[in-house]
């Protein structure tokens, strides 16, 4: 049986990956769980029974096989002051840094580390059409920096010998997260496209995000993995397709005036900003999605079963 230490594991993402690994899936059986939490008696509450929690890795008591690092603050929750931007990267990079730190006086250290990113590592690109591999160009941004920076410390990893994989993730769309967000606006036909709506969208369903960290834990994969579903779509079908699955009307605009004076450089980057990232590295290695069109996942996710938990 193989231990796995996650970080981030009571947010969006770990939870869904926990109860997956913990539960009645075939990888269940075979992985040991720790969460590693500033809060462990409030992150235990929502995790399964099985799942051991802790505050400081000076609680481990044995090796560790698998370290996946999702530990962040909420990056599109508010707009970024100076004090935002300082939470939002010591949240990432010095957690990171402080799990190396850790781990290179183990005497063991972990295999396989999968580090979280986001597809703000390439940047803006508003105008550009052209899909974005893991090789793609970087237009320069602080959402791009945070990226580079967290992926720099994670890559340490591999001076310990392991292999390391970055997960560059898009707009995960499930009971929690980005979808819950917009609904209320969207189910009074208040919804509609943002600026342009030509900006784009790269999404993935959370089964298809917990899946691809499965993969990658059981895979020979390396570097960066672009976390998105094969068809991303523009703002403007995202809206049209998430009113269609609700119907509702989604017509109402928000100019992108409107988003920088609320939102300001958050809204430019994550909102009115954002490029074609198609998960290509995947693809290549014949992983098979679960979602790879948008109004199935969104069908999903809001049909009549569904639809009340949010």
């Amino acid at each position: 049986m193989k231990t796995i230490l996650v970080t981030g594991g009571s947010g969006f993402i770990g939870r869904n990956l926990c109860n997956r690994l913990a539960g009645t899936a075939d990888e269940g059986s075979d992985y040991q769980l720790i969460v590693l939490s500033r809060n462990p008696e409030k992150a235990a509450k929502v995790l399964p029974q099985s799942v051991q929690t802790i505050s400081h890795l000076t609680q481990l008591n044995q090796p560790i096989d698998i370290l996946i690092n999702l530990a962040g603050e909420p990056i599109a929750d508010r707009r970024w002051s100076d004090k935002r931007k300082a939470t939002i990267i010591q949240s990432r990079i010095q957690t990171t840094q402080a799990l190396y730190d850790y781990f290179k006086q183990a005497h063991k250290p972990p295999s396989v580390v999968i580090s979280g990113s986001a597809i703000g590592y390439y940047g803006g690109g508003i105008a550009n059409n052209q899909p974005v591999t893991e090789e793609g160009a970087v237009e320069p941004n602080f959402s791009s920096q945070l990226c580079a920076d967290w992926e720099s410390a994670a890559q340490q990893f591999e001076q310990l010998g392991a292999r390391v994989c970055l997960l560059r993730t898009g707009i995960v769309l499930g009971q929690q997260g980005a979808l819950s967000k917009l609904l209320p606006a969207f189910k009074f036909g208040l919804g509609g496209p943002i600026a342009s709506g030509q900006q784009w969208m790269p999404w993935v369903h959370i089964e298809d995000m917990v899946k691809i960290i499965i993969y990658a834990m059981q895979n020979d994969i390396t570097g960066p993995i672009n976390c998105t579903a094969p068809q991303p779509v523009t703002n403007r079908e995202f809206a049209k397709t998430l009113g269609k699955v609700l119907k509702r009307p989604a017509i109402a605009p928000m100019p992108a005036a409107i988003v920088k004076l609320l939102f300001g450089q958050m809204g430019d980057e994550l909102m009115i900003q954002g490029q074609s990232v198609i998960p290509q590295k995947l693809q290549q290695q014949g992983f098979e999605f679960n979602y790879s069109d948008l109004a199935g996942a969104l069908s999903e996710l809001l049909g009549s079963s569904n639809h009340e938990a949010f």
